[in-house]
């Protein structure tokens, strides 16, 4: 039986949609506290401030943006988010000091993300074929993975050789790109059908959140939470341990080893089911983050960004395809909505505790206690999704062999 076919013209749009935007956001994330600094004369409390504001109004548009693709439909939502980002690109030229000015901008940028983002993340589960959800899933989050790395390469690479002006150039390059690969996409919209169908449409706060994916994206909050210690404080623990150059190649190492397990393991997602990727993934984080803790050779360090990589990298992208499946066709877009509240809820409330505690216990402290934290989400995920699952797919073998 042949399988239907995953990378069409619409599954490149709506990943390199997502990759432009993503580039954009970690490219922002790591150099706007520079600018900040350097052109502006910001405070420490200034440089989080303009990281904090930014996800907030993410997260606050995430499940508006979810509830109006059930009415708008997918398509005009993502144009909507991708031409608000590209209008807070191209303000950032015009920002001289810091004022209320750079931080409604921030506002406005985080919108265009919130919507662009779970736009995307709804549209590429209906582009993907059903019986390659978990293959095709994980090839879509390589590319915000990708991001994660060009991002921050070029964003500092160019702060560094050409001034803060070139980046804000590739910004609002990037979103221009973003928009094009959104306008030659084409979505199913079958959401907006399906839900003026509905006998009693989605009321109160089912309007906003999926239910049933809940349990899912409760567990993927306890693994943003423990990731967020390597995100936010990698670089700065290097520099304190004296790794300074093998820094530069952490993400890289993590980077190369989730493209190798790729072909993979999205594959066995949806051969053997999502525990059978989920478990070891899970572990796999736990383990580079201890190692973070222990390292003290550059090769300790590194090894530990090819476990996390091929940890967190594999668990986001399993995370998501179990939250969207749990959904029906018209109720993606919140569901996606749904999980990205959750797991930007759990990065941020990271970066801001573990920033405390690593005050208080050091960065060796906090990544022993953020291994803790990940061993603990396995106990999450078994206890909220992964016993139904595997019930589930004992009973699905049965009928199958009944047959």
């Amino acid at each position: 039986m042949q399988k239907s076919k995953l990378w069409t013209k619409d599954f490149l749009a709506v990943s390199l949609t997502s990759f432009f935007v993503f580039v954009i956001f970690y490219m922002l994330t790591v150099t706007l506290p520079l600018f900040a600094t350097d052109e502006l004369h910001a405070s420490k409390q200034s440089l989080g401030l303009i990281v904090t504001i930014f996800l907030v109004s993410g997260i606050v548009f995430r499940p508006l943006a979810g509830k109006w693709m059930t009415t708008l439909g997918q398509k005009k939502v993502l144009l909507i988010g991708v031409f608000i980002f590209l209008i807070g690109s191209i303000l950032y030229m015009n920002i001289h000091s810091l004022s209320a000015l750079l931080l409604l901008l921030r506002v406005l940028h985080g919108i265009g993300f919130g919507m662009s983002t779970t736009a995307t993340g709804a549209i590429v589960a209906n582009v993907i074929p059903e019986q390659r959800k978990g293959e095709g899933m994980g090839y879509y989050a390589t590319f915000m993975n990708l991001a994660m790395v060009v991002g921050p390469f070029v964003g500092l690479t160019l702060t560094n050789t050409l001034g803060h002006t070139a980046v804000f150039t590739v910004a609002v390059v990037s979103s221009v790109l973003a928009v094009l690969c959104s306008l030659v996409l084409r979505v199913p919209e079958v959401q907006a059908s399906s839900a003026t169908n509905e006998i009693q449409p989605a009321k109160g706060l089912a309007a906003f959140f999926e239910y049933r994916s809940l349990p899912i994206s409760v567990a993927g909050l306890v693994v943003a939470f423990s990731y967020a210690s390597v995100i936010s404080f990698v670089s700065i623990y290097a520099k304190e341990m004296g790794f300074t150059q093998a820094s530069s190649f952490f993400f890289v190492v993590y980077a190369v080893c989730l493209l190798a397990s790729r072909p993979f393991t999205g594959k066995w997602f949806d051969q053997y089911g999502e525990n059978s990727v989920v478990y070891p993934s899970i572990l796999s984080l736990a383990i580079g983050i201890f190692l973070l803790s222990q390292a003290t050779t550059s090769w300790v360090f590194l090894l530990a960004g090819a476990l996390i990589g091929l940890g967190f990298g594999t668990i986001t992208s399993s995370f998501q395809s179990i939250a969207v499946k749990k959904a029906s066709p018209h109720r993606r877009g919140v569901a996606t909505a749904t999980f990205f509240v959750f797991f930007d809820s759990g990065m941020g409330l990271g970066s801001f505790l573990l920033g405390i505690l690593s005050t208080a216990a050091g960065y060796k402290g906090m990544y022993v206690f953020c291994s803790i934290v990940a061993l603990l989400a396995i106990a999450a995920y078994l206890v909220l999704h992964g016993r139904k699952s595997q019930k589930q797919r004992i009973i699905s073998q049965n009928e199958s062999l009944g047959k």
